[in-house]
């Protein structure tokens, strides 16, 4: 690990960042990064219990919020448990080279898709809101990373900006205490991914308020756009290397992808420079709530 000690001190301290600016984005950051030289089955058992924690940190700094969104991001959590116990076996079972190119796999559309500013206000809230708890849960007991689905679900309903905070980390406490249980009874915590820890405590208790004296200085949509951009080329780069390495593509037309991604993700770089949207007011998207419709 010591060879490994600095990179991951490096990448944690800027995924606080991240987290403290954004109040999500630390798994986000971190996994793609770190997944070049670890493996899922030591990375995230290390990660969770820290999540709990800084989610729950989180959740506390934005409490006033929890009143008028609870109800609202209830049936999420009740769609995370199945999700989550769901994905707790892919990691006990399935080969390291393979769990991280489903990671990588199921991350890009998702950064894509959030780095494009798709929007669409959903309806049948609640119905929805089970179905895509369990995706959810699968996607974060498997990467440690919830951040993007939950993002961009979360700012088509319209939520104020203190609620949007509030409800998110509401969904991510429960899901990382969630897959914390899971993990536990599946046996997956080490001493080494324990090892882990005292590496990455320090970047976090630096970073996240960091992060909350950095938004303030910081157009939001701005600071975060530039962050799905950065994490759009580590994972092409990412896949690109599993696609090699797994003997998928045999020889460098593998980043091939990288470029594809890299040209995709420019050309969305350009489109949101070019056509910055008026400043916010308080409030994370345009969409309006139904309660408002």
């Amino acid at each position: 690990m010591d060879g490994h000690a600095l990179p991951l001190i490096a990448i944690t301290f800027g995924a606080a960042i991240v987290n403290g600016a954004l109040g999500y984005g630390f798994s986000s950051i971190t996994v793609p990064l770190a997944l070049l030289f670890l493996t899922n089955r030591l990375l995230n058992p290390a990660l969770v219990p820290i999540e709990i924690v800084l989610n729950a940190y989180m959740l506390w700094v934005n409490r006033q919020g929890i009143p008028s969104v609870w109800r609202r991001v209830m049936p999420i959590v009740l769609g995370l448990v199945p999700g989550v116990l769901v994905g707790t076996l892919f990691v006990s079972s399935l080969n390291t080279g393979w769990l991280k190119f489903w990671t990588y796999s199921a991350l890009l559309p998702l950064i894509l898709v959030q780095a494009a500013g798709y929007r669409r206000p959903i309806q049948a809230e609640r119905s929805v809101g089970v179905l895509f708890g369990g995706g959810v849960g699968v996607l974060y007991s498997v990467t440690t990373i919830s951040g993007p689905p939950l993002a961009m679900l979360l700012s088509n309903q319209g939520l104020t900006r203190r609620d949007f905070r509030t409800a998110l980390a509401f969904i991510r406490l429960a899901e990382s205490s969630f897959t914390g249980a899971a993990y536990l009874y599946a046996g997956l915590y080490s001493v080494q991914s324990m090892g882990l820890i005292p590496y990455i405590l320090p970047s976090i208790l630096v970073g996240v308020p960091i992060g909350g004296w950095l938004i303030r200085h910081t157009r939001p949509e701005t600071f975060r756009r530039v962050c799905m951009s950065f994490d759009a080329w580590v994972v092409g780069f990412g896949l690109s290397t599993l696609l090699k390495d797994l003997r998928l593509v045999g020889d460098n037309r593998a980043y091939l992808l990288l470029l594809v991604v890299a040209l995709v993700d420019a050309l969305l770089l350009y489109r949101f420079f070019s056509t910055l949207p008026p400043a916010e007011h308080g409030v994370v998207a345009p969409v309006p709530s139904r309660a408002t419709q």
